[in-house]
This record gives structure tokens, C-alpha cells and sequence, in this order.
């Protein structure tokens, strides 16, 4: 006779079923439970999926969190880790082609999910540059600095020079805030109003700095500070 099967095997048939039906009804403990039983096939994961959605305070997080501090986490490997990195992957690769090859200014919602999935719960500051054509088109989206939890070291003459090297007519100046509190400090609209002064006389239009945060987020332009 067969082994039987262990007792996680049937509710896992029963997971698979309920995600192939309606995916948005799952859980999220659900979801991460049946992405690391892609990487962990003989092993009940949701007792694990509970602990990495309690050690990073969510699913956004988890998602977007480096992938040594998931293998902090008792249970986890390198073969679990790549399965949340290929969930994050995509849903980003999703949000991205709603905001490329479209004026970007026409479609701000859509620019603003994708910031946001992808730098709302980092951990640590990140500074980048949304390049645009004269059409507003995102021609590229550049990481320009990363740095500890609460600054990333921006140089005016860095974001100019790489401006002109890609020939941009505008730019929109992107950076997160890792305490989740997107509200902008002095330095920050110091430094957006220096990187405007500069752009100016060269024709780079700086559209807007955006603050991503996991609270929401904050536009210096609507704010009047630009």
C-alpha cells in the first residue's frame, strides 16, 4: 500500500483550488503559505508563512524585504526566499507596464501604485530618477543613490549630468522614507529646489519630488514647494 498522505497534502489541494478560482479571496498569510510551498513542497509552510507576515509587520514588506533579512527567519533558505522575490518580481513588472510608453503626467495614479509597491516598505532610503521625453514618456528610471534607514546622499550634479546624458526634457525625482511617514523634511525640499535651479537653465524640467512611504505618500509640487 501507498504512504499516506500527510495531513497538509489535502489542505494544500484545497488551497490550490480556491487560488485558481479566485486568487484575490485568498488570505494573505494563504498566498505566502502556497509560495513557499513552491519552493518547500513536503512541508506544512503556513505555520512559516505566519511567521515572516509577523516579522516584517505585512505582506508589502515581506515582499519587498531583502532577502537575507527572509532567511533570518527559522524555516527559510535561498530555494523560499526566490519564490517571494518572483511574487514581488512580477506584481512589479505589472504596475510598470501600466506606466511605460504613456505620458506619464496623464497617468500619475498608475506611476504612484508602482512607487509605491516598490519602495513603501523598504527598509532603507532609496533616491530615483524618473527621466522623461518631451512627451512626458518615461525613457528611464534610475536608482541613483541607496542609503541607511534615514538618508540616501543626493548630488545635484550627479542627477543634472545624468539628465543630460540621456537627453531628458524632465524629471521626476522619487525617494522613500523608511519610518513610513512620507511627510518631507527641510533637506528634502532643499535639495529639490537646488536640483530645480540647476535643471533650469539647461531646459530639465523637474515635474515633481515624490516622498513614498508606507503611510502614503506626499507630492512637493502639490504641496506648493516647488
Amino acid at each position: 500500500m501507498a504512504d499516506p498522505l500527510p495531513d497538509h497534502a489535502g489542505h494544500r489541494a484545497r488551497l490550490r483550488q480556491r487560488l485558481l478560482a479566485d486568487p484575490a479571496g485568498l488570505l494573505d498569510h494563504e498566498l505566502v503559505e502556497y509560495l513557499l510551498a513552491l519552493a518547500i513542497p513536503r512541508r506544512d509552510t503556513k505555520p512559516l508563512a505566519k511567521a515572516l507576515l509577523a516579522e516584517f509587520g505585512g505582506i508589502g514588506a515581506l515582499l519587498t524585504a531583502e532577502p537575507e533579512a527572509m532567511m533570518r527567519v527559522d524555516g527559510m533558505g535561498d530555494a523560499a526566499a526566490a519564490a517571494i522575490r518572483i511574487a514581488q518580481g512580477s506584481a512589479l513588472r505589472l504596475l510598470h507596464a501600466q506606466v511605460a510608453d504613456r505620458p506619464m503626467l496623464a497617468n500619475w495614479q498608475a506611476l504612484l501604485d508602482y512607487l509605491r509597491a516598490d519602495m513603501a516598505h523598504r527598509g532603507v532610503e532609496l533616491f530615483r530618477v524618473l527621466h522623461l521625453n518631451t512627451r512626458n514618456v518615461l525613457i528611464r528610471d534610475e536608482i541613483m543613490n541607496q542609503g541607511t534607514v534615514d538618508q540616501a546622499p543626493v548630488h545635484v550634479r550627479e542627477v543634472i549630468r545624468r539628465a543630460l546624458e540621456l537627453q531628458s526634457a524632465a524629471i521626476i525625482l522619487v525617494h522613500n522614507h523608511p519610518s513610513g511617514d512620507p511627510a518631507p523634511s527641510r533637506a528634502d525640499i532643499e535639495i529639490t529646489r537646488r536640483i530645480v535651479d540647476a535643471g533650469k537653465p539647461l531646459n530639465i524640467a523637474v515635474h515633481d519630488h515624490l516622498i513614498i512611504g508606507a503611510h502614503g505618500h506626499a507630492s512637493l509640487r502639490a504641496l506648493g514647494l516647488i
